[in-house]
């Protein structure tokens, strides 16, 4: 099942866990530690945050990392940028507006 980016990041856990990862790639039982739920609960999260392709994982040895996978986040960046050119524009149509009013007292 494909996953929707902005469903993964609607939970504030799998928020918390793209800014762990963002610092530095983790095992699961490092994200885990960092977190007052089961080890169960926090590959949950994983597993969406993964199908949503938000992380990635690498196997080193016998362990899985799991890194931020940025390529994705821009497109969120990039998502975010064309509302900000929306609200941006909304707020200056009532700056001028405001601005007629204080100048028509």
């Amino acid at each position: 099942m494909r996953r929707d980016v902005f469903q993964a990041i609607a939970d504030p856990t799998r928020r918390a866990i793209i800014l762990l990862i963002a610092i530095q790639a983790m095992t699961p039982n490092a994200i885990a530690a960092n977190f007052n739920s089961s080890r169960q609960a926090i590959s949950k999260h994983l597993r969406v945050l993964t199908e949503c392709e938000l992380i990635k994982h690498e196997q080193i040895g016998r362990e899985i990392y799991y890194q931020l996978n940025a390529n994705k986040m821009k497109e969120i960046e990039k998502y975010l940028g064309q509302l900000k050119k929306i609200w941006e524009s909304k707020f200056n149509e009532l700056d001028k507006v405001l601005e007629k009013i204080k100048k028509a007292k």
